[in-house]
């Protein structure tokens, strides 16, 4: 399933793996197509979108990249609302345009850290942002029928 899925541009992409306790960020190349984990921001935090400002400020991204979570089915929960909000949120914010990815197996694929899950949203981040990449490669590598 692609959401709103863009079309990679050169230049700086920032990756978003929204949680309810963290966000996790991640870095990418859209030259190289490339992804890695940059940091995790406390979602709850009051300097939350001062934070996020700031790393949009620094990097100057191009494009950002939201992934979107869903059931295994595709179907839509709680948190899929909550990640399209914080999505459009960014878009409002930093008038950047914002790429939704179906996150639905990014969990599965990053390795949980300690008893309760661990740190390791930006991890996700990347791998959100690394399956935008790749998605939008095929897409454009794709021959027009």
């Amino acid at each position: 399933m692609r959401e709103g899925m863009g079309d990679a541009q050169p230049g700086i992409v920032l990756g978003f793996d929204f949680g309810t306790r963290r966000i996790g960020i991640a870095l990418g190349n859209g030259i190289t197509r490339s992804a890695r984990p940059l940091t995790i921001v406390e979602r709850n935090a009051p300097e939350r979108w001062r934070e996020l400002a700031a790393l949009i400020e620094h990097w100057q991204p191009q494009q950002l990249v939201v992934g979107v979570a869903r059931h295994p089915d595709g179907t839509a929960h709680q948190m899929t609302d909550r990640c399209e909000r914080f999505a459009r949120q960014l878009e409002g914010r930093f008038h950047l345009p914002v790429a939704r990815v179906d996150e639905r197996y990014s969990s599965a694929v990053v390795p949980r850290q300690g008893e309760r899950g661990g740190a390791d949203d930006h991890q996700a981040a990347a791998v959100i942002l690394q399956q935008w990449f790749d998605e939008t490669l095929a897409k454009n590598a794709a021959p027009a029928c």
